[in-house]
């Protein structure tokens, strides 16, 4: 992948992931039942994603002990929303690639099985924490 279309997909990734936790903080939806996952709609079953936008929502409001028990996952992703958007100003206001060269990095250390299948395990227990938690 190219540095342009990273920054490209990165920005409208955060662009998006902005929009999608305004819109959910301002129809409650840490007290909704309505869900855009596609895997829960179809099968009843959480994904292991599921709960990232209200842990968000959780972290936003100060509830860091809330938001970990719903999922972690939220807080990477919170942290990627604050951290990334300055990270991406940066390399493109300065003509820097320190994103870029780090995302290559991080993809060549997931890359090393060890890692890979350590990563998938944390991944399977999120996933069967979310469905013995009935999200």
């Amino acid at each position: 992948m190219t540095r342009n279309r990273l920054y490209l997909m990165l920005g409208l990734g955060i662009a998006a992931g902005y929009g999608w936790v305004i819109w959910s903080s301002q129809n409650d939806a840490l007290h909704s039942d309505l869900t855009p996952c596609l895997f829960k709609n179809s099968t009843g079953i959480a994904c292991p994603s599921c709960g990232s936008t209200r842990s968000v929502l959780l972290l936003s409001q100060g509830y860091f002990s809330k938001a970990l028990l719903l999922n972690p996952l939220g807080i990477l992703m919170a942290l990627i929303m604050v951290i990334v958007p300055f990270w991406l100003l940066y390399d493109i206001i300065l003509n820097k690639d320190t994103l870029y060269y780090n995302y290559k990095k991080a993809e060549d250390t997931i890359r090393i099985k060890w890692v890979a299948i350590s990563l998938i395990l944390l991944i399977i227990l999120n996933w069967l924490w979310n469905i013995q938690k009935g999200l």
